[in-house]
């Protein structure tokens, strides 16, 4: 029998409910599982909220994912409520629009994700993505980075998507057709990087100019704003 996400998050939230009780304020999905795309080895990444989180909390949760199956492909993020509204507030759009909820609530963050911040965040992705790219080019040249750029580049896109239509997409073959030109190559460029690993050797340069040049252009669209 194949493994399944809904029966392990099943399992998963009754022990995480048994640990923590009423302290546990929100249980969420994220990652390729929460977007519908897992394939056979890909992580399990969980978001759990509690009413504040201490060290050994954070022990216990560790001790308690030891007795999960599957416990080497889970990761994610743990943390108290107070410390999540006051984080960097470009970090929570994608937080909050790629995190399935299975238990709770985090639509608190909401008032705290206008305009500005959907703009910051941009921003903030498309100088980190210049920023290595540009370095991978000249220094690593390493096809492994030049993928991982590309996955994160995807997540810039959603953002950069919302901000022209006020709508999120989650799953990034249904946002390819409604895309503008400049994001569909570079969403279609990481998805083919995911089915194809070899491509990012084979095409190194064509790849890195197309993204540094795309993060390029963000820079100075979204500078301004």
């Amino acid at each position: 029998m194949g493994f399944n996400i809904d029966i392990w998050m099943k399992k998963y939230t009754e022990r995480l409910r048994d640990l923590f009780e009423d302290r546990l304020e929100f249980i969420g999905l994220q990652g390729s599982y929460g977007r519908g795309e897992a394939m056979s080895g890909s992580d399990i990444d969980v978001v759990v909220i509690l009413d504040q989180a201490e060290p050994e909390d954070l022990r216990a949760y560790g001790s308690m994912l030891d007795t999960l199956p599957e416990r080497d492909r889970v990761c994610g993020f743990i943390s108290g409520r107070q410390e999540l509204l006051n984080w960097e507030p470009s970090d929570l759009f994608q937080f909050y629009y790629d995190t399935v909820s299975v238990y709770g609530s985090i639509d608190y963050l909401l008032p705290l994700i206008d305009n500005k911040v959907v703009c910051r965040t941009i921003q903030i992705g498309a100088c980190n993505i210049y920023h290595m790219c540009g370095h991978n080019i000249v220094h690593e040249k390493d096809a492994d980075i030049l993928r991982g750029l590309y996955k994160s580049a995807g997540f810039t896109v959603q953002a950069v998507y919302y901000d022209q239509t006020g709508n999120y997409i989650r799953k990034k073959t249904k946002l390819i057709p409604v895309l503008e030109a400049k994001e569909r190559d570079i969403l279609q460029a990481g998805i083919a990087l995911v089915e194809q690993p070899d491509l990012a050797a084979v095409e190194f340069d064509r790849l890195s100019g197309l993204l540094f040049h795309w993060a390029a252009g963000l820079i100075l669209e979204y500078g301004y704003k």
